[in-house]
């Protein structure tokens, strides 16, 4: 029988979802989308709840006026119907999944009583829904607008009969029927007493428009827009505003005027408000997946939480410590201290992409693979110590350091192996390795520097010797391979690929020792083992970490599902964490199973 492991840390936001991050009315719990799953935080503590049910990326949230629901809706491919689905709040359960949209629900929302919910499709189904909550049923539907993309919902805060949608071109305001009313804007919200309603615009302008006598009341706030638009809008008690910018501007705006009152700037465009009853404190969330508190009263904001807002590709460990370790997304590589939520040092090389990273041995150095081709060395504290010029003409996709910290091994897009010497103040290449005819997507070194292992998109596997620096085995079978690593003990090697299958090979003869197959996978992406190899752990397709015993072979535990697939999967130094990557940007922390063994 399988065991469960459960995340006991995760550091990401899915900041590019508009209005993802929500306060539960109960004041304890952040909600916020990641990939597929959608993460109730506990804000005292940080312990960790997931709603996992969408087959693809959630692209819009809503949760209701008691918080007795959640409403979410979701992305698919093209010609595929997109779900939306009504959670029960207290139960973590789905109430009911509703299918009719096409590709893409751009927004959701409750009714005050909560006995109905409106959703909107994307540009390519350009439709309207509202449902009967409790009774699951169709009640009425029409066109989201005459011409134009809707991009927003919002309900009434009153009445059960008036809702609104809102876009990115300008249709007048209309009557359409009791039940909507249309303001093509860009993103807008209604009064608690139903007669104004606010809209904002891409231009940076504010505008409060009187919906029963149809006028535009107020507009600001003059000459001084908000640079790229405005994100977000919130309407407070006492009648004024806080705005959210494309800049990275959050404001307070008076209500008279539209002018800030108070601002701040932030990291990236904001694009989430979420209010506490009372609105003294709220918290906000950006494109670049930061998390802020901030407090009405004196309006300095806290970072609380940080993540990459695309794949991470790469994830490293340091050799001497369980404390830190390192990811690679984009432009960025970030080092991460286990228990705080915030990246402790953010290296970015803008405009290129960073491929895989590895310490150094002494621990005092970063090594990278970037796709401009060139090799990067920074230090702990972030500072540049080494570039290695046009390392490979097609970038480099994979990148090693041996133990003595004298070394640095590469692969690059175009197949090839190089071998670094790095000098006191320069560095020279040693020999270069051909064998691969494609991209090299994984490289591990052996335990004593004398040998190394690769995979490509080739399709091969190559064990090389570093002495002689020649390939020494060539591994090929009907699978593309993904990922490999070594067994401590250096006589074998565990690789994982497009199959679904794990399997161990001699390192001397090249030879198929076992196979074990997880059909519920599919593809595995990623393998490590732990430091006495007594487990290993994958990931893949199927979004599940993977714990398996070396030598029976068997998964002894298996994961929750994340909220897209894994891309990388570590075992830090004394088994106590398992790092594990996916490609919404997620960096989940897992506590190992296995005790490490004594000897």
């Amino acid at each position: 029988m399988l065991c469960s492991i459960y995340p006991h840390e995760m550091y990401c936001l899915s900041g590019q979802v508009p209005f993802g991050l929500k306060l539960h009315p109960d004041r304890k719990h952040l909600i916020y989308p990641l990939g597929s799953i959608i993460v109730l935080k506990r804000i005292e503590d940080g312990k960790l709840e997931f709603l996992d049910g969408h087959s693809n990326n959630v692209s819009c949230i809503s949760v209701s006026k008691s918080g007795s629901y959640i409403a979410s809706g979701q992305v698919n491919f093209m010609g595929f119907q997109a779900p939306v689905i009504i959670w029960n709040y207290a139960e973590r359960t789905i109430h009911v999944e509703l299918r009719i949209h096409n590709t893409k629900v751009e927004s959701v929302a409750f009714s005050p009583s909560e006995k109905y919910l409106v959703s909107l499709g994307g540009k390519d189904d350009c439709r309207i829904f509202v449902w009967n909550v409790e009774t699951k049923q169709l009640i009425c539907r029409n066109k989201a607008s005459a011409q134009g993309h809707c991009l927003v919902v919002e309900y009434s805060k009153t009445d059960d009969t008036i809702f609104a949608s809102a876009g990115r071109w300008v249709d007048g305001i209309s009557s359409h029927s009791r039940m909507c009313w249309n303001c093509i804007r860009y993103v807008f919200m209604i009064s608690e007493d139903n007669r104004y309603m606010y809209c904002a615009t891409l231009s940076g302008d504010i505008m409060k428009i009187d919906v029963k006598r149809k006028i535009l009341s107020i507009c600001g706030p003059g000459k001084a827009k908000f640079i790229h638009g405005i994100n977000v809008l919130k309407l407070l008690e006492s009648g004024d505003l806080l705005v959210g910018s494309g800049s990275g501007i959050l404001a307070l705006c008076s209500q008279i005027n539209f002018k800030p009152v108070r601002e701040i700037q932030l990291e990236n465009a904001v694009t989430s408000i979420a209010i506490s009853e009372g609105g003294e404190q709220f918290y906000v969330g950006t494109e670049e997946a930061q998390m802020y508190r901030l407090h009405l009263k004196d309006f300095t904001a806290e970072l609380i939480s940080t993540g990459h807002r695309s794949a991470v590709k790469d994830v490293a460990l340091p050799h001497a410590t369980s404390k830190l370790f390192a990811t690679c997304s984009g432009e960025e590589i970030r080092v991460w201290m286990v228990g705080k939520p915030k990246d402790q040092l953010r290296i970015t090389v803008p405009n290129v992409t960073c491929n895989a990273i590895d310490f150094m041995h002494d621990d005092c150095s970063i090594i990278s693979a970037w796709s401009d081709g060139n090799i990067r060395r920074f230090g702990m504290k972030g500072q540049l110590m080494v570039v290695i010029n046009n390392a490979h003409r097609q970038g480099v996709t994979a990148i090693a350091g041996t133990k003595d910290s004298k070394r640095i091994i590469s692969g690059g897009g175009e197949g090839k192996m190089h071998v670094w010497e790095l000098l006191p103040h320069t560095h020279q290449i040693l020999n270069i390795m051909v064998g691969h005819r494609r991209p090299v997507s994984c490289l591990k070194m052996k335990s004593d520097d004398k040998e190394c292992v690769t995979v490509s998109s080739d399709g091969f596997c190559i064990i090389w010797d570093l002495v002689h620096f020649h390939a020494r085995q060539k591994i090929k079978t009907d699978t593309l391979f993904r990922n490999v690593c070594y067994h401590p003990d250096g006589y074998q090697i565990v690789t994982c690929g497009t199959d679904g299958k794990v399997i161990y090979w001699d390192v001397m003869g090249g030879t198929n020792i076992r196979e074990r197959e997880d059909a519920e996978t599919g593809v595995y992406n990623s393998i490590h083992t732990t430091q006495e190899g007594s487990h290993f752990v994958t990931g893949g397709e199927d979004k599940r970490v993977k714990v398996w015993d070396y030598m029976q072979g068997k998964i002894t535990h298996i994961s929750m599902p994340a909220g897209a697939c894994i891309t990388c999967t570590r075992i830090c130094t004394l088994n106590r964490i398992l790092v594990s990557t996916s490609a919404d940007g997620g960096i989940w922390l897992w506590k190992f199973p296995h005790l490490a063994s004594s000897s």
